[in-house]
């Protein structure tokens, strides 16, 4: 029964009645009065030796107990070992017949005492049934006495019942809680001394280790230094004794000449000649060894490549990271210049040496070859022209020979050979020569490779079979690599070209952004400028800089000016289109819709294509730079240079990258990215004001006299996005179908040819489907194919004024720009999945590091620009206190698992600790990377407890009261705090139920997971919910008594709720700052036990889970915003 009860519960008890005077037993007030007389304070080795003698006297019972119980040996003729098992297995016996005794005994007792109870139940009815029946209406006035009286003393005894129970609960209360007291200050005291201990051991012992590694690296050191001497001396000596031989030998060589120079010149001559032959063998097999060890052989640099495993065939992003690997471009740097070595000298040693033409490839190794960058002063970057000529000068005075095999060009052709559509922007006659040029030349290095590794091949071709010896192959390599060097000369000067537009269309925005920020004059009139708009100048500025100087990368002095003319002409034609009060739309359409613009779903395979030269220059920097490259679709050129669109796009990309670093399973929604309420609402404004743009367009058609001008418009912003989207060999198509100037005469003629529109729907529709991916094309297909059967219904219907024509044309190109904004959509979606490997690593994080810094400024300012960071960083002074509490608590309970296994009685079996399970599974989870542990850094600690105090205020978070580091989780930081009050409202509820309505652990468990359901699936559930599903089965008494503690237990102050929330955010912070493995486990659990959900696995896991939420946000956190954090941080 007691088992079944659970944990007693502490329950709030009205204070007005006294409560009952507890007696104390006669022994332990004699032990108080003792202590008391002797008014001393025992010290620390006093109660050691009370200890020790306690221990002593424990092990002395212990061993007269054993001696007691040992068997002492009847018969000589048994064995004490059997006569030892009959003997406890008879007391067994015994000990279970009495058992069996006592239980049957019990159950006639209990079977007797129902039976009397039954037999004077009936006695009783039957007596009294008698009696009234007797009594009758005689007794009627008193029956009515006796009910009022019955009642008085039903009340008074309720009464009665209700004080000495509310005195009882007290003082339970009271005892239990100084219960608690004296055992957490003794438990306190002895993990005090035992942590110091232990301590002090893992001192001592880090000590001893430091003094042996510091004794191995000094033996260490000088068995090395004695080794190299010794190498050295013998080095010396060795040398000397080769000098003296050489010396010696040519001194006999120069005496047997001058002795027989006449006689025996000729044998002299020829002595002489096999001397010079042995010293020169000598000499060339040092030099070959010299060679091997330092420059290696061809033979080992070709193994060397072939254990890269470099194949087309790999996917795509293994690919990219293998040809990035320094360890790869070293290895086959090395190899390409030895092979180019080898030709030169196979081309040396020819008889008939023919060169061809292909030989000079000087001017296409320019084309390749990567400038190098200097970082110029700001003096030289203003004097363009200077700067200009000193780069001439420089390169005219740069004699360094280029290497004939650019690593990184033929790395590309793998690429090409393997992923072309992720490196062609489209396939043109460029693209297939390159293509075939690459596969030429892959073919004929790895052949090169097999002749270097296994020798001279047999090679047929053409029905002929030859032999490929090392110089002949060399040779076929060499002009495959030609031919494929002037194929990708060729098709990089284009794609340099189109890239080159991308710059200067981007300086064009950036230009016409800063004019509308800082709303500068034609004179260039600056005086007025405010601190921000010079700054926003200053950064325009600095960034047109960095594209001028990538441009002249690309294409030189040629390429800066026509940038500048381009910059030139922006600034112009937006005073013009200002001073005449038309449009900005319309006038500058140009400049963002230009006809050199990359589609955006070629806008991956370009990003892709270009990865060697950005990506490998600049990191992870580039990468995200050129992810968020205008995905969201512009409705209007106004909206497409509007500083508020920029700011709201800039922050929806931050909210993407925020989510995928948070969760790795995070999944791009099918409309739009990371959205609230307020993201909801203009979404919703958006839809109305489309809509009243559409509606408005058809009352103007269904005039007596339409306006047809916006039909004009509409088409040509149609052809203006399909032009947008489709590659450059679509676009002179496109404009030939839907030509404006033609149109535009049909309508103000005031014709309606409805033919003529019915084609130019029909080839957008059949544009869009073939843009569209081939999954939808039987969707895309019926769709259009109703569309236009509704429409062609529209027109065929008899209408007079020709209005329903106009409607159905309007509708059509409406479904048109309907379908391409989505496809636009899928666009961006698509290109954010490809590069979703990038943004979950570091680029991810610099991304979000810049973005902060480009809205709050440099850490060095972090104290002007971040002050609700400031304030919270300030408020986290306890953090220290906090981390040696756990350390303390976490020490603790270490030391008990191990004193605990050690406290068992050994009676000759066998155990297995649980310690190396534990540390084992700790491993694990671990490697599994759901959160790290905290290592007690400053930066890390602070975030982590500091998340974890604002989420546990009872109040809302608000964007006023949260730092600004965590704008961006908001919404997660709320979902956080409710979770957590969730857990504290369930853990009060099962406090009261059990309190209740004794239940068992299982039932516990069950009524968790019911109340964690309805709190989840209710967003509104209340006191009324909670109470109806615990007490579903109990009567209206108990139920409003449950809703009245309840209430009183969840408000603030109260000693249940502050008890329960203190657990809970302790559980929760070791959890926080041991990890969510076993440790954390343990913490959580030890925590959870004071307030009887030590057991509840629902629970438990919920805290769990909060945490790693928790300890994600402060990781990524540290990550991103740690400089401004560390600069806030006090230095003390």
């Amino acid at each position: 029964m007691e088992k079944d009860r659970g944990e007693a519960i502490a329950v709030e008890i009205n204070p007005e009645i006294a409560p009952t005077v507890m007696r104390v037993p006669r022994r332990i007030r004699e032990r108080l009065l003792s202590d008391c007389s002797k008014k001393t304070v025992s010290s620390v080795q006093d109660i050691e030796d009370k200890l020790l003698h306690a221990h002593l006297r424990r092990q002395q019972f212990y061993h007269n107990v054993s001696s007691k119980a040992r068997a002492k040996p009847r018969s000589p003729s048994r064995s004490s070992d059997e006569e030892l098992g009959q003997r406890i297995e008879a007391r067994l016996l015994a000990a279970e017949q009495k058992r069996l005794e006592i239980l049957t005994k019990a159950q006639l007792r209990l079977a007797k005492l129902d039976e009397l109870r039954q037999a004077a139940k009936t006695s009783v009815e039957i007596r009294s049934e008698r009696e009234r029946v007797k009594l009758g209406t005689q007794v009627e006035s008193r029956v009515q006495k006796a009910e009022a009286n019955r009642m008085r003393i039903l009340k008074a005894s309720h009464q009665k019942r209700a004080c000495a129970k509310e005195r009882t609960s007290q003082s339970m209360m009271r005892r239990m809680a100084r219960e608690s007291k004296y055992k957490e200050r003794v438990r306190a005291s002895i993990n005090q001394k035992r942590v110091a201990a232990e301590k002090k051991r893992l001192g001592l012992l880090e000590a001893e280790k430091k003094k042996a590694r510091a004794r191995v690296q000094q033996v260490r050191h000088v068995a090395n230094s004695v080794s190299n001497q010794r190498e050295m001396e013998r080095s010396q000596m060795r040398d000397k004794l080769e000098d003296k031989l050489q010396r010696a030998k040519r001194h006999r060589l120069e005496f047997l000449r001058q002795r027989r120079r006449q006689r025996d010149s000729i044998s002299l001559y020829c002595d002489m000649m096999q001397e010079d032959a042995e010293l020169l063998s000598r000499k060339l097999s040092r030099c070959w060894r010299c060679f091997v060890k330092q420059k290696r052989t061809t033979l080992d640099l070709a193994k060397s490549y072939d254990g890269l495993k470099i194949n087309e065939s790999l996917p795509f992003e293994q690919l990219a990271v293998l040809l990035e690997s320094p360890v790869t471009l070293k290895t086959v740097k090395t190899l390409l210049d030895r092979l180019e070595i080898r030709l030169e000298a196979s081309k040396n040693v020819t008889t008939t040496p023919q060169l061809s033409i292909l030989d000079n490839i000087d001017h296409l190794l320019r084309r390749v070859a990567t400038p190098k960058r200097k970082v110029m002063p700001s003096t030289l970057r203003s004097r363009k022209g200077k700067k200009v000529s000193s780069a001439r000068n420089v390169a005219g005075t740069s004699v360094k020979k280029m290497s004939r095999y650019p690593v990184r060009v033929v790395l590309s052709a793998f690429m090409i050979l393997g992923h072309p559509d992720a490196v062609f922007n489209g396939q043109g006659d460029q693209e297939a020569a390159l293509n075939n040029a690459a596969k030429g030349f892959v073919k004929e290095l790895k052949l090169l490779i097999n002749v270097i590794q296994d020798g001279s091949v047999q090679v047929s071709s053409g029905g002929e079979s030859k032999l490929r010896t090392l110089r002949s192959q060399l040779d076929l390599f060499d002009k495959a690599w030609c031919s494929f060097l002037n194929s990708f000369v060729i098709w990089k000067v284009k794609d340099a070209r189109l890239l080159e537009d991308d710059l200067v269309r981007a300086a064009c925005q950036l230009e016409l952004s800063m004019i509308q920020k800082c709303k500068l004059t034609p004179e260039g009139d600056d005086t007025m400028l405010t601190h921000d708009k010079r700054a926003i100048q200053m950064q325009v500025t600095q960034d047109q800089e960095l594209l001028t100087e990538k441009v002249r990368h690309l294409s030189g002095v040629a390429g800066v000016v026509r940038m500048e003319s381009a910059l030139l002409e922006t600034r112009t034609k937006y005073f013009q289109a200002k001073e005449n009060g038309s449009p900005m739309a319309n006038q500058l359409a140009c400049f963002f819709s230009p006809s050199t613009a990359s589609s955006p779903v070629q806008s991956v395979s370009s990003s892709s294509g270009r990865r060697k030269d950005s990506i490998g220059v600049e990191g992870s920097k580039r990468v995200t730079r050129t992810l968020f490259k205008d995905d969201t679709p512009p409705s209007s050129g106004l909206s497409r240079v509007s500083n508020d669109t920029v700011d709201e796009v800039s922050k929806e990309n931050e909210m993407i990258v925020n989510e995928l670093l948070h969760d790795g399973n995070f999944k791009f929604p099918g409309g739009s990215t990371v959205k609230d309420e307020e993201d909801n609402l203009k979404n919703k404004i958006k839809e109305t004001m489309e809509k009243a743009f559409w509606d408005n367009v058809m009352e103007s058609m269904k005039l007596e006299e339409p306006d047809y001008s916006c039909i004009s418009n509409l088409m040509r912003e149609v052809r203006d996005e399909l032009c947008q989207m489709v590659p450059d060999s679509w676009k002179v198509e496109i404009t030939e179908t839907i030509d404006l100037n033609l149109l535009s005469q049909l309508l103000n003629t005031g014709i309606l040819d409805i033919d003529y529109l019915g084609k130019m729907l029909e080839f957008a529709l059949a544009t869009l489907r073939k843009l569209s991916a081939p999954a939808n094309d039987c969707e895309n297909e019926s769709t259009h194919r109703n569309l236009l059967k509704e429409l062609h219904r529209l027109c065929q219907a008899k209408d007079e004024s020709g209005n329903l024509r106009a409607v159905a044309i309007v509708k059509g190109i409406r479904f048109i720009l309907e379908q391409i904004q989505e496809l636009k959509r899928e666009i961006g979606i698509g290109r954010l999945t490809i590069m979703k490997p990038f943004l979950q690593g570091q680029a991810g994080f610099d991304y979000l590091t810049q973005a902060f810094e480009k809205r709050y400024g440099p850490p060095t300012q972090a104290n002007e620009s971040l002050p609700v960071t400031r304030r919270w960083i300030s408020t986290l002074s306890s953090c220290k206190d906090e981390w040696e509490e756990h350390s303390n608590t976490f020490s603790a309970l270490n030391v008990v698992a191990r004193s605990s296994t050690g406290i068992s009685l050994r009676t000759g079996g066998s155990f297995i600790s649980p310690v190396n399970t534990a540390s084992q599974s700790t491993v694990t989870d671990t490697a599994v990377g759901q959160l790290s542990e905290c290592k007690g850094e400053k930066v890390d600690l602070a975030v982590r407890l500091g998340l974890l105090k604002l989420v546990n205020h009872v109040s809302g978070l608000t964007p006023e009261v949260l730092p600004e580091t965590f704008h961006l989780n908001l919404s997660r930081l709320r979902d956080i705090q409710g979770e957590i009050q969730k857990i504290v409202v369930v853990t009060t509820s099962l406090l009261i139920w059990r309190q209740m309505l004794v239940k068992s652990e299982s039932e516990t468990e069950s009524m968790a997971k019911k109340l964690l359901e309805v709190l989840d699936g209710k967003k509104e559930a209340g006191l009324m919910e909670i109470v109806k599903t615990a007490m579903s089965e109990e009567g209206e008494e108990k139920k409003k008594m449950m809703r009245g503690l309840l209430g009183k237990s969840l408000g603030e102050g109260n000693t249940v709720y502050e008890r329960v929330t203190s657990c809970i955010y302790k559980a929760a912070r070791g959890a926080l700052l041991s990890g969510n493995g076993e440790n954390g486990k343990r913490l959580v659990e030890t925590e959870m036990k004071k307030v009887g959900g030590g057991s509840n696995n629902a629970l438990k896991e919920r805290v769990l889970e909060t945490a790693r939420v928790l300890g994600v946000v402060a990781r990524v956190s540290v990550r991103v915003h740690g400089p401004w954090l560390t600069h806030l941080m006090p230095q003390h």
